[in-house]
This record gives C-alpha cells, structure tokens and sequence, in this order.
C-alpha cells in the first residue's frame, strides 16, 4: 500500500510492506533504475548512495532495541531521493513510521509550523535522518546507562547476572560499531559536497544542515568506541576479580589441608592394632589432643605471618 503526503509540489510516499504492483508503479512512474528495484526485495545490504541524474538511491542502517529492550538490531532504511519527492520504501525503522503518521497529522490540522520541512525534498530527506539520528543518540545513552550499572554490579552482585550483562552489551556494542563504521563514510559524501541535493543554495544553504548530521553521527560512532573500550575494561576487571576470588578460596583450602595432613597423619598413626610403649588411659588421650591443638595453632600462626610479608 502506497501512502502519499504531498505539499505543494513535494510529494512522500511511504510504503511499508511493497507489492509487485508498487514496484512495477515505480519503474512506471519514476522509471527507477532495475538494481534498485531488485535491493529493495533484498535485506541485509551494505549501506550506500547510487547517484543517478534525477535521484539517488540510499541504504542507510539504524539500530532499535528489540521487544524485550535487551539486544540491539538493525533496521535498513532505503530511501529514493529526487527533486520533488521522497519515497521511503520497505519494512521501515519504527522512527520512519511515526514520524510520517505524525506528519500527515500535521498536515490534516494544517500546522503550517510544524510543516517547514516539506518545503523541498532536501530538508525533508534531512528531518527523517535527524529524527533517526536522535533515536539512535537515545539508544546508543541506554547501551552507556547499561555500562555504568555494570561497574556498580561488579563489585555488589554474584556473578552470573554480571557475565550476562557484559556478554548482553559487548554484543549490541559490536553490533553497533559494525553498523556506524561503513556508513560513516556515507555520510561524509553529504558535507564533502558529493551529493548535491536538488534544492538551490539560494533558497536553503544545505551544507549547515549535511554537517549536523555527520557531527551527530561522528559524536555517536565515538562514543560507541569509547564504550567499546570500556566494556572490555569491565570484562578484565570482572575476570581479574574472579580470579582473585577463586586465589582466595584455593588458598583457604591450600591451608587447610595442610594444616589436616600432619594431624590425620598422627591419628592414622595411632589409629593402628599395634602395641604403643606409652599406657592406653585417658592421659595418653589428653598428650595426643594438647599436640594436636599446638602443631594446629603453629601451622596457622606460621601461615599467618607468611601472608603477612
């Protein structure tokens, strides 16, 4: 289903889940190039600009959480971009959707104000990137507010939950440095100058705008590599913490052990059906007890002053 916001000349048109007669309406109507026709049935493509003489064609990648707000997916948003019109097209990121429903609300109350966007293909191509870009900041504080609960529960909680967690966001960290990394490179065509626009420099000086999108996207992809870094801090720390713990607990049994081994040694000793040349009475049982208390105090005092240096 073909839904359609026009101003003026400017026309969007969003389709969420394309038929083969949207397509065949499309080479029809904007004789669109095959290739792209053909990437928009296909998913997971690397994201890019083909430039034509009368439009481009973009593959962009933004991430969402998934339903349970846990792990980081991606979303492709492909997009035909042309003088006159804008043309969002397939399962669109969720960011896409609302902004239109939003829109063509606006536009049914004629809130002229919240409408300046449409006044060219341009600034309308810049308001879906700003809207995905702010979502995107928003997640990318959740996945940062994650790591700052982690150094809390490192140190506070057991450590299954926290392995899962690192586990959790070490993932979705990847997950969203494999996406911001190629397509920072795409953007960068926008401010280099090497996607023009459509609209007049004249009318709307583009360039403010291009570069505040690629600043947004610049900041995001290093603060995405900077908790890139400190996840893999937090994994070392978290490791070295165990380690010390699982030292901690070798070493009690260590001492324990050895303080058991010379006293099960003189009871195994005194335990055989022999004759012993001292009486059997309960004297003799007191002897062996006191020994055994001095050589235990002994270990553990020699022990203590071992750890002590």
């Amino acid at each position: 289903m073909i839904e359609t916001i026009q101003h003026g000349s400017l026309k969007w048109q969003h389709i969420t889940n394309p038929t083969e007669k949207d397509y065949a309406f499309l080479m029809d109507t904007y004789h669109f190039h095959p290739l792209d026709i053909e990437d928009c049935h296909e998913t997971n493509h690397r994201p890019k600009i083909d430039e034509y003489d009368d439009y481009y064609f973009l593959i962009l990648h933004f991430p969402y959480f998934d339903k349970a707000k846990k792990f980081v997916r991606i979303s492709e948003v492909k997009l035909f971009w042309g003088k006159d019109f804008v043309i969002t097209i397939g399962k669109a990121h969720w960011v896409i959707d609302k902004l239109f429903d939003e829109t063509q609300e606006d536009y049914s109350d004629r809130d002229e104000d919240t409408l300046e966007f449409l006044s060219c293909s341009d600034l309308l191509l810049y308001n879906i990137l700003d809207r995905l870009m702010k979502e995107t900041y928003t997640l990318i504080l959740t996945v940062g507010s994650n790591l700052d609960m982690i150094n809390y529960n490192i140190f506070n909680k057991k450590a299954k939950p926290v392995i899962e967690d690192i586990s959790i966001n070490r993932s979705n960290i990847i997950q969203l440095n494999t996406t911001f990394r190629p397509q920072l490179r795409v953007l960068h065509m926008f401010e280099s100058g090497g996607i023009k626009g459509f609209v007049s420099p004249e009318i709307v000086e583009m360039d403010d705008y291009w570069g505040d999108i690629l600043d947004q996207y610049q900041k995001m992809f290093d603060m995405v590599e900077d908790y890139g870094e400190l996840i893999e801090g937090q994994s070392k720390t978290f490791d070295s913490l165990q380690a010390n713990k699982t030292n901690e607990i070798m070493k009690v049994l260590t001492v324990f052990n050895t303080i058991m081994l010379p006293l099960t040694v003189i009871t195994g000793f005194l335990g055989m059906n022999i004759d012993f040349p001292f009486p059997t009475g309960a004297t003799s049982m007191w002897v062996i007890l006191v020994s055994m208390i001095v050589i235990t105090i002994a270990l553990i005092f020699y022990f203590n002053r071992q750890t002590d240096r």
